[in-house]
């Protein structure tokens, strides 16, 4: 497995695992400590996601912030660009976007200074191991050309991986949230 793209296809299989694993644990209530992080930025334009098959449901944190300030969830549309975002907000009429993700139907835009970021993989360092279609990579090389953007990765603690395969375009998280920790990367950069 000398190919990059060979040894990311194994860590992600492994994520998977470990990520559905964790799933099936779940004590519904992960997003406890990702509410504690998004309080100290209220009002901040922010953007969450819709969890899809066994990832970690920020919601619960979302809904909350939105009571503070614009939530946005990620708009895919189209390969080897950038994603959007659009409103959310909790009870609000969604559509099945691209990838099966659920989208808010009301389309307004909304640009986040802070992301929380899905993931597959994470490191203590920030690394990031994603899907593979670079979307977030590309989403916050743009947003942070244009202004301090905070990349916050959620994840059950689970899905630690010492041993990342990280690129040079890989965008790296300031901090990650567990279920049962908070990683704060902002010092180290």
């Amino acid at each position: 497995m000398n190919d990059i793209n060979d040894v990311k296809r194994a860590a992600r299989q492994a994520a998977f695992a470990r990520r559905k694993a964790a799933h099936e644990e779940s004590a519904g209530d992960e997003s406890r400590l990702l509410a504690q992080v998004l309080a100290g930025y209220r009002g901040r334009p922010l953007s969450g996601f819709m969890p899809i098959r066994t990832e970690i449901d920020p919601r619960p944190a979302m809904a909350e912030a939105a009571a503070h300030g614009p939530v946005g969830v990620p708009v895919i549309r189209a390969a080897g660009e950038p994603l959007t975002f659009s409103r959310w907000w909790p009870g609000c009429a969604m559509t099945k976007g691209p990838f099966g993700a659920m989208v808010p139907e009301n389309g307004e835009a909304v640009e986040p200074e802070i992301l929380i970021v899905p993931l597959v993989a994470f490191d203590r360092s920030g690394g990031r191991l994603g899907y593979g279609g670079g979307f977030y990579d590309r989403t916050l090389e743009l947003l942070r050309s244009r202004r301090p953007t905070l990349a916050i990765g959620f994840a059950y603690a689970a899905q630690e991986d010492a041993q990342l395969p990280l690129e040079p375009t890989d965008q790296p998280l300031d901090m990650v949230v567990t279920e049962r920790e908070i990683m704060d990367f902002t010092s180290s950069r």
